[in-house]
């Protein structure tokens, strides 16, 4: 609601300012090409975000140095710190890293935007640019039509680039026509207080365009024509820097809880470096002119002294910050919380950022899955056999875990089945899903998430499967026909011994040990169902079961062994890493 209503006041002061003052058009359309050309430089490298780029952002968060040179580095090269901020969230939400190192990444991508003055300073406002940006636009058009993603991702760089060039072009032609009605400088405010003045400036500029980056490039526009002094330029830079915030804080109103951590660490670093760098303004200014000369840049050359002035208060912002993560870790987790509480009925990993990416979609999902077979489908199983979970991970040998678990435990499997497991269910198919319909997958992510949702329907038949046999356990595990009782222990002493291996399957190292004891399991399951058994035959023969009996056994017989594959195939989807070699073996099986 509140971006809404910023959005339709935001339009209805343009329409009034573009009608009556028309030769603010040219300026307008320039920063209206430039934001566009950004929005497609986006879009494009949207395609090359995968594989290389995802990872090389999720291995430089192991030390924080690295993370701020990786963000730094990428925000550069994509000049796009808001893609950046989008695969940190996604990032954060799937776990896959921690938000020290999102927030290394944040920092990194402050220091990544200055890439964009130096551009425009250097290069944009330097030469005709408009004459590069034909042809970029000519070449990206052409690649944007091709069918191949890769070839349309190139398309949209070129565009975007031409874009962004020709919407300089404008800017700077906007002021110097602009120049001819109304000389801004006569605004100029001397002295602290314009410092103060042209910082809010910026700030209100920020948020209107939404993006720093283009706050910035209208700036250096501004300064080459002539229109605004040098010194009001650098507190318009600090306001850019500063507005930015306000965007992060728009933005994160409907991001998820790791959204809003990363807006909360952006706000404390832009307004930190914003007031550092006010209070200390005219030094930096001096350092900016002693370094300038240093470098070579002229004493008049206030577009490249603009440049280095954006990139020194940025880095000295991250130099500030960096002592201070761990704390403000802290604080972001203490002011954000994760609702407590959470059943597992309630997504633990799933939400609408994971969807920005197949990796971290499908992390997501397999860790979703995972938490809900460990604990809920684990439980279930457990408790409808009347054995404690603490007896299955525990040393004790399983006849006497068997032998000590008589009491009934009067589970409602039904009910358990709609309190722990059918919403969750749910979510994971729809995200899964979801995922499949709207994100382009290769091959291999389609089969992962395919076996994740296989995984998943297993689970459920799992519940139906433990529900029947739930039935008979209760009502013969203390039977005065210990011929009986003693063939339903058997059936819990099998499954308890599955499900002992696949708890140290799922934990200890030598996967490799346990997944062999399996697969032998699974096999003995597969050959005993529709298997006469020859144990049940006698019992019927000698007159020691009834016929009711007789046939509650055969059924459960084939349940107890359909129910041990399900939970082998299970662990094998979610747990095992060579996911060609077990899915062959399925085949081989089945």
């Amino acid at each position: 609601m509140i971006k809404r209503s910023f959005f339709l006041i935001l339009l209805l002061v343009l329409a009034i300012v573009l009608f009556f003052n028309p030769n603010f058009k040219t300026i307008a359309a320039g920063v209206a090409i430039l934001l566009f050309g950004m929005i497609m430089l986006e879009e494009g490298f949207r395609v090359f975000t995968k594989g290389p780029l995802q990872n090389i952002l999720k291995k430089a968060t192991d030390k924080l140095y690295k993370s701020i040179s990786a963000g730094a580095l990428v925000t550069a090269l994509l000049q796009s710190s808001s893609l950046v901020s989008v695969i940190t969230i996604s990032f954060i939400s799937a776990g896959l890293i921690s938000l020290s190192g999102g927030i290394g990444l944040i920092f990194g991508a402050n220091i990544g935007t200055t890439a964009t003055a130096w551009l425009v300073a250097g290069f944009g406002l330097k030469i005709k640019i408009s004459t590069l940006a034909m042809p970029m636009l000519i070449f990206g058009i052409i690649f944007s039509f091709q069918k191949k993603n890769y070839l349309k991702g190139i398309g949209n760089v070129l565009a975007g680039l031409g874009f962004f060039f020709l919407g300089i072009h404008y800017m700077k032609e906007g002021f110097d026509i602009f120049k001819q009605y109304i000389d801004l400088t006569q605004y100029a405010i001397p002295g602290f207080l314009g410092i103060v003045v042209y910082t809010v400036i910026g700030i209100i500029i920020t948020t209107i365009l939404q993006s720093s980056s283009a706050t910035i490039a209208l700036i250096l526009a501004a300064l080459s024509a002539g229109q605004i002094e040098y010194e009001n330029a650098l507190a318009l830079a600090i306001g850019a820097n500063v507005g930015t915030t306000i965007t992060a804080i728009l933005g994160s109103l409907s991001s998820n809880i790791a959204g809003k951590r990363l807006a909360g660490a952006h706000f404390v670093f832009n307004i930190t470096t914003g007031i550092v760098t006010l209070a200390f303004i005219y030094p930096l200014a001096n350092l900016v002119n002693y370094l300038s000369e240093f470098f070579g840049i002229g004493a008049t050359d206030y577009i490249l002294k603009l440049a280095l002035f954006h990139t020194i208060f940025n880095v000295l912002g991250v130099v500030i910050m960096v002592p201070f993560i761990g704390k403000l870790e802290t604080f972001l987790l203490r002011v954000f919380k994760e609702e407590d509480d959470k059943d597992i009925d309630e997504p633990k990993y799933l939400n609408e950022a994971v969807l920005e990416f197949p990796g971290t979609l499908i992390t997501s999902l397999l860790k979703e899955s995972k938490y809900l077979y460990k604990n809920a489908i684990f439980e279930i199983v457990a408790h409808a056999l009347n054995i404690h979970r603490d007896d299955i991970k525990s040393d004790r040998k399983i006849k006497k875990v068997i032998k000590r678990s008589t009491k009934d435990m009067h589970t409602d499997v039904e009910s358990l089945y709609y309190k722990k497991v059918k919403t969750i269910y749910g979510e994971i198919i729809k995200y899964a899903t979801k995922g499949q319909s709207t994100l382009k997958l290769d091959e291999i992510q389609n089969s992962r998430i395919s076996n994740i949702q296989i995984a998943n329907r297993k689970m459920v038949e799992i519940i139906r499967d433990v529900r029947e046999l739930n039935k008979n356990v209760s009502v013969y595990l203390n039977s005065n026909n210990k011929y009986i009782s003693k063939e339903y222990d058997k059936f819990r002493k099998k499954v308890v011994k599955v499900l002992r291996i696949i708890y140290h399957f799922r934990k200890e190292e030598d996967k490799e040990l346990y997944y062999e004891q399996l697969l032998k399991l699974k096999r003995e399951a597969i050959k005993e169902i529709h298997s006469s058994n020859k144990a049940i035959n006698k019992l019927i023969r000698n007159n020691l079961i009834t016929v009711n009996m007789a046939s509650s056994l055969v059924n459960d017989t084939d349940n107890v062994n359909d129910m041990i594959k399900k939970l082998i195939s299970v662990a094998e989807l979610l747990y095992l890493e060579e996911e060609s070699l077990f899915l062959k073996k399925n085949d081989n099986e089945e």
